[in-house]
């Protein structure tokens, strides 16, 4: 099912409402979950619908995945390791619903067992270049492992046993009496720490807790039209889960660092261009830098006024497989020194405008001297 969109994979259409999603979400749990469903492929089936329902139903991630496309969104959280082996691969996510699947099965809360790993988040900066063209970027990250001497066991003997408090449970149950009569409590055993198993005989290396603390290098893969604010998942890269538990995911926030050049706009990227007056009446034929520094020719119309923008199709963000157009603003450039004979020039254009200045006599301008006399002989009251 990885080449299906997550639209395809719930059944119901790109403009589908939140409440779309969920109904189609719950008809498709309840027939594929694990514990209804024998059919062959029924798990991997149940993994990718909540795969699917974990992004559609979480508005920004819904968002992110509809600018991205599937496939740069998929691809993204497929990272590496970059320090020597290791790797991840898709671990379900199920927290979050464990409310509908209670009311689907008759749950009664939350199943014991070892813990997944946290979720870690780290910030990092990309030129605007990387977030339009996409990029591989390697990052350090700290996080826990399982430990290699017990293989995340905590024992040094690679073997756990059925924790002798809780039976294995996880859960320490309590029975109190109320007014209502009595009620069932159930609270994480302190002896195994809710897991139900404890180490046969305890690491030296992890002191029993199964997992130690490394700096690895990472590779990100940076998806092509990626935008400031999106975060990037990469799936079982975040802190070791318990006893061999899923790991926590990786999540990386991205920040576009501004570009002196070039702004973006949606998918459209937005730069200017100065020209003379000249050329501004006349038109002429220039040549663009686009952001990959390639030399584009374009035709500037005779007439052009300030500010009007011109656009090149095909050289602004690629994402999507569509790609948007370089906008550029064109600025009209008055010179600030002239020469005599570009002044000359001007002055005849004046002229030929029927704007040239007239000359000034020693007295002031004529329309002005009789007012000043008139006002002279009448006085104030007069």
């Amino acid at each position: 099912m990885g080449s299906e969109s997550y639209y395809d994979v719930l059944g119901v259409p790109r403009n589908a409402t939140e409440t779309d999603i969920k109904k189609a979400y719950r008809n498709l749990a309840k027939k594929y979950h694990p514990d209804v469903c024998k059919e062959a492929g029924a798990e991997e089936k149940f993994k990718a619908i909540n795969e699917a329902y974990a992004v559609l139903s979480d508005e920004s991630k819904r968002r992110q995945y509809d600018q991205l496309g599937h496939e740069n969104y998929t691809n993204a959280s497929k990272g590496s390791y970059g320090g020597g082996p290791g790797g991840a691969g898709f671990n379900a996510d199920f927290s979050g619903f464990g409310d509908i699947f209670d009311s689907f099965f008759g749950g009664g809360g939350r199943r014991s067992g070892p813990r997944q790993g946290d979720d870690l988040l780290m910030r990092i900066q990309i030129s605007l270049e990387d977030a339009v063209f996409g990029a591989q970027k390697e990052i350090e990250v700290m996080h826990t492992e399982q430990c290699p001497d017990c293989d995340g066991t905590g024992s040094s003997t690679k073997k756990t046993t059925t924790c002798p408090k809780c039976g294995g449970s996880g859960q320490i149950k309590q029975v109190r009496n109320s007014i209502f009569g009595q009620m069932v409590t159930a609270s994480p055993c302190p002896n195994c720490g809710g897991r139900g198993k404890i180490p046969e005989s305890v690491c030296r290396k992890c002191n029993g807790s199964g997992q130690t603390k490394v700096r690895r290098k990472v590779t990100v893969h940076v998806p092509p039209g990626i935008e400031s604010g999106m975060r990037l998942r990469m799936e079982g890269y975040g802190e070791a889960g318990d006893y061999g538990a899923p790991n926590g995911d990786l999540y990386i926030e991205v920040r576009v660092m501004p570009n002196p050049r070039f702004d973006r706009e949606d998918d459209n990227l937005v730069t200017q261009y100065e020209i003379t007056p000249a050329q501004a009446a006349l038109g002429c034929e220039v040549l663009i830098e686009t952001l990959d520094k390639k030399k584009v020719s374009l035709k500037v119309p005779a007439g052009i006024s300030y500010g009007t923008r011109l656009r090149i199709p095909g050289e602004g963000v690629r994402r999507r497989g569509n790609f948007g157009s370089l906008l550029v603003r064109i600025v009209i450039a008055t010179p600030k020194k002239l020469s005599s004979a570009e002044r000359e020039l001007y002055e005849q254009l004046l002229a030929a405008e029927g704007n040239a200045p007239k000359e000034k006599d020693a007295k002031g301008s004529g329309s002005d001297a009789p007012k000043e006399e008139k006002k002279k002989k009448r006085g104030f009251f007069k």
